[in-house]
């Protein structure tokens, strides 16, 4: 339905409709895809009581003490979402939160010794899959080639979408 939507606005530029739509939904399967590899790396761990989604967001907080709202500024998740994990991750010590001394509207969260052990556990699996991507046929390039794409779109959607940009972890 989309597709003939699309098709129908723009006529012309059929192969580029057709290539658009794919990638939407490469990016969709792909984050899927990835949130299945760390499920099966926190299975492999034995870790149980956090979900690959909480472990993501675990791993994007790092070292930092960061606002509750930053999280949704530096992930992919919705702001019910991100107080509902953070519950779960507060519940089973992997985090931190506290309220502002300045204003008690903001919270700031940060890892507690079990979450930088889970933290350190999830940085080994990303430098076991960079080591595989040395054995593939990826490069360098190719990883920067994408990434710049990737930044463009999330540009060209940002503006589409009249929102302010999100901030990118290092």
């Amino acid at each position: 339905m989309i597709a003939n939507v699309v098709e129908a606005q723009l006529g012309s530029n059929e192969p580029m409709i057709d290539d658009y739509l794919e990638l939407i939904a490469l990016i969709e399967r792909i984050h899927r895809h990835f949130l299945e590899v760390v499920k099966l790396e926190l299975d492999r761990l034995g870790v149980h009581d956090v979900n690959s989604v909480q472990a993501l967001m675990l791993f994007n907080i790092g070292d930092a003490e960061m606002a509750v709202g930053e999280l949704t500024l530096r992930g992919c998740y919705q702001g019910a979402n991100v107080t509902y994990n953070l519950k779960k991750m507060v519940e089973s010590d992997y985090i931190m939160q506290e309220r502002s001394t300045y204003d008690r509207r903001v919270s700031h969260v940060r890892l507690t010794e079990k979450g930088r052990e889970l933290r350190e556990r999830l940085q080994r699996m990303h430098e076991r899959h960079v080591e595989m991507l040395t054995q593939s046929d990826i490069t360098d390039e190719d990883l920067r080639a994408v990434t710049t794409m990737l930044r463009q779109l999330e540009a060209l959607w940002t503006g589409a979408g009249g929102i302010m940009p999100r901030s990118r972890v290092a």
